[in-house]
């Protein structure tokens, strides 16, 4: 079944039809071979319903929404060039200002296909002109793109989290236990932080080590003598900075669940975007000011009109917050109204909702998927493979971690979390793995998908934006030592659980 899958892919097909068709067509063989009931399939729609009022995803379309919105208004274009201007002057600055970039896009944006292609247009002829490696700058700018992938907001690590939250509760219901633990987006993303920050380290330790022992291969560019370069670095990112901090702030510290936090980011690029263009003046500044004063209000004094025994001056102070809230939500919409008319809230909802349809189809899709992989009786098969792995516990992890990375060269981040994961956490949580932990080391594993040949979706994302004289063979040989660093970085957190275990600890 998945040698069938992996082939329909290869031909060219859509993803999502692949990955239905196939289930369908062996859903036939199974009944037909009398190894399957084939009224198995009437569970399809619970499954679909169960998709389409899953709370948690919800946050995915708000997320990419926030992310296409920066980058369609040029703020992602802005931020890396006066980055470029202010850390050029080092050995290795102008690679080590495109990884930093990539990690403030990554938790202002989190989508890895707008991130690669615009440090690969912008970044990677300046460091092409500054006489870089040309291997080592398109791995740089590969590689720098993907950390939207694991560092919090991502959207694989919010399919993750019901993922391996969905596989926690079957797990705790074959140990017979009925009042079950789940698992919350904010967990999985305080796990993912510290380790996301840990491959940054990383990637800049390796960039500071090469330009030390080949200074040829990254020159510092000439030292620029103008005064107002810091604080055009600033202004540049503290706009994204603050947008972080509100929406993985209210994640971390509880005050609003995912979705809202989303909201929160998508109405912040809003606001940031109408402010690049020149839109709205004062207005929107006063509309600004009366949502974060309406924030910060509803946190010191929250108010419930509804019930029964609210007093005086609590309703004149709900009144107060329903005057902010309709100024905000009217500065809000005058921003959107004049961003559509400049044409620049189009092309980022026609990218959001392009991702979106391909995210969801081919969550529905793999539905049917394990159903059928499940009515074949694949799952019993991959439970009893994992418990008689030799190494027991380790062995198990390590065969499931080859088999992830394996599959990433052919299989999308999306495919294998909801197809492939489904069938093995629950075995490995019951071999008494730490489901957050486990997360985390996954999430690294599925991010590495994004490099490595000959599907890496970076790697066509760049080759789609890359100068011509950077080679398809330049970019594989640049994300080599990186791929060796997403190792690296695999086994540090193997080794020291608390990287990724200690702040969703502290924080929940």
């Amino acid at each position: 079944m998945f040698a069938a899958l992996i082939a329909a892919i290869l031909s060219g097909f859509p993803v999502a039809f692949s990955i239905a068709g196939v289930a369908v067509i062996f859903a036939f063989i199974g009944a037909a071979t009398g190894v399957m009931d084939i009224g198995l399939l009437g569970a399809s729609g619970q499954r679909i319903f169960g998709l389409l009022t899953n709370n948690v995803l919800i946050a995915i379309p708000l997320f990419v929404l926030m992310g296409a919105v920066l980058e369609k208004s040029k703020i992602a274009e802005d931020l890396l060039q006066t980055m470029g201007k202010a850390f050029g002057s080092f050995r290795g600055g102008l690679g080590i200002s495109v990884v930093l970039v990539g990690a403030l896009l990554a938790a202002s944006t989190g989508i890895v296909g707008a991130t690669v292609v615009a440090m690969g247009m912008i970044a990677l002829p300046a460091m092409l002109r500054a006489n870089y490696n040309k291997a080592l700058a398109a791995g740089t700018v590969c590689t720098a793109g993907t950390l939207g992938q694991i560092i919090p907001p991502s959207t694989l690590l919010i399919i993750l989290s019901d993922v391996m939250s969905n596989g926690f509760q079957q797990a705790q219901y074959e140990q017979g236990k009925f009042v079950v633990e789940t698992l919350s987006v904010g967990q999985i993303f305080a796990a993912a932080l510290v380790p996301g920050l840990l491959l940054v380290v990383l990637y800049i330790l390796y960039l500071v080590i090469r330009g030390f022992l080949r200074p040829e291969e990254l020159p510092a560019l000439p030292q620029q003598a103008d005064q107002n370069l810091w604080r055009e670095a600033l202004s540049a990112i503290l706009p994204p900075v603050a947008l972080i901090v509100a929406v993985l702030g209210s994640i971390l510290t509880g005050v609003a669940t995912p979705t809202e936090a989303a909201s929160v980011g998508a109405a912040g690029a809003l606001f940031m975007a109408a402010f690049k263009n020149k839109i709205g003046g004062p207005f929107l500044k006063i509309g600004l000011l009366a949502l974060l004063l309406l924030v910060i209000g509803s946190l010191i004094h929250p108010i419930r009109l509804q019930r029964s025994d609210v007093t005086g001056p609590d309703f004149a102070i709900g009144m107060v917050y329903v005057v902010l809230a309709l100024i905000g939500g009217a500065a809000l919409l005058f921003a959107t109204y004049k961003l559509i008319k400049l044409k620049v809230l189009q092309p980022a909802l026609l990218s959001t909702t392009t991702m979106t349809a391909m995210i969801f189809a081919t969550i529905l899709a793999a539905g049917m998927f394990s159903l059928v992989f499940i009515g074949l009786g694949g799952e019993d098969r991959v439970s009893e493979i994992l418990a008689n792995m030799p190494g027991g516990a380790f062995g198990a992890l390590v065969f499931s971690m080859v088999i992830i990375f394996i599959l990433g060269f052919f299989l999308d981040f999306v495919e294998i979390s909801v197809i492939v994961l489904p069938l093995v956490v629950p075995g490995l949580i019951l071999l008494g793995h730490d489901p957050i932990w486990l997360t985390v080391i996954i999430a690294i594993n599925l991010q590495t998908s994004f490099l490595t040949p000959p599907f890496g979706f970076s790697l066509f994302y760049l080759r789609g934006a890359a100068p011509k004289e950077i080679s398809t063979g330049d970019i594989y040989r640049g994300v080599l030592p990186y791929i060796g660093l997403q190792v690296v970085g695999v086994a540090l957190i193997w080794l020291f659980p608390i990287l990724a275990t200690a702040l969703p600890e502290f924080l929940f």
